[in-house]
C-alpha cells in the first residue's frame, strides 16, 4: 500500500477579476517522507505549495500565520490561503469539505503502524 493520500480538490484563484477562475488541485500527503507533516498542493502548471498539516487544521478554525502563509475560515465552508513569496502574494480559497476529508484521510490511515491522531473539527 502507498504510504501517498491524494485527494483531487477545486481552488478558486482570488484576483481582482469578477468571477474567481477554479482551477483543480492535487493534494497530497506523503507519510514516508521527512516532510510527513506537510500537505503538498499541487496545481495545474507544477506550482506546489507545502502547507503544514497543523497550520490547514487550525485555519479551518481560526485565522493563523506562519513562516509567509495565512490561513483562515472564509465563513461556514470556505477557506482562503494567502501565500507570500518574494515574487508578491498568492490568494486561494478553497471548499472546506474536501479539506476535511483528506485530512481526516491523513490522520486515519498510517503506514507505520501507530495509532491514528485525532481528526479535525
Amino acid at each position: 500500500m502507498s504510504p501517498v493520500i491524494k485527494e483531487h480538490a477545486r481552488a478558486r484563484l482570488v484576483t481582482d477579476a469578477r468571477d474567481l477562475p477554479v482551477v483543480p488541485v492535487e493534494l497530497r500527503y506523503d507519510t514516508a517522507t521527512a516532510t510527513a507533516d506537510t500537505i503538498q498542493v499541487a496545481f495545474p502548471g507544477g506550482e506546489q505549495w507545502a502547507v503544514p498539516r497543523d497550520l490547514l487544521e487550525r485555519g479551518l478554525r481560526a485565522p493563523v500565520e506562519q513562516d509567509g502563509l495565512r490561513i483562515w475560515p472564509c465563513g461556514r465552508v470556505q477557506l482562503v490561503v494567502e501565500r507570500h513569496t518574494a515574487d508578491g502574494v498568492e490568494v486561494v480559497q478553497f471548499d472546506c469539505a474536501p479539506l476535511i476529508r483528506f485530512l481526516r484521510r491523513t490522520h486515519s490511515r498510517t503506514m507505520t503502524g501507530a495509532k491514528p491522531e485525532a481528526a479535525p473539527a
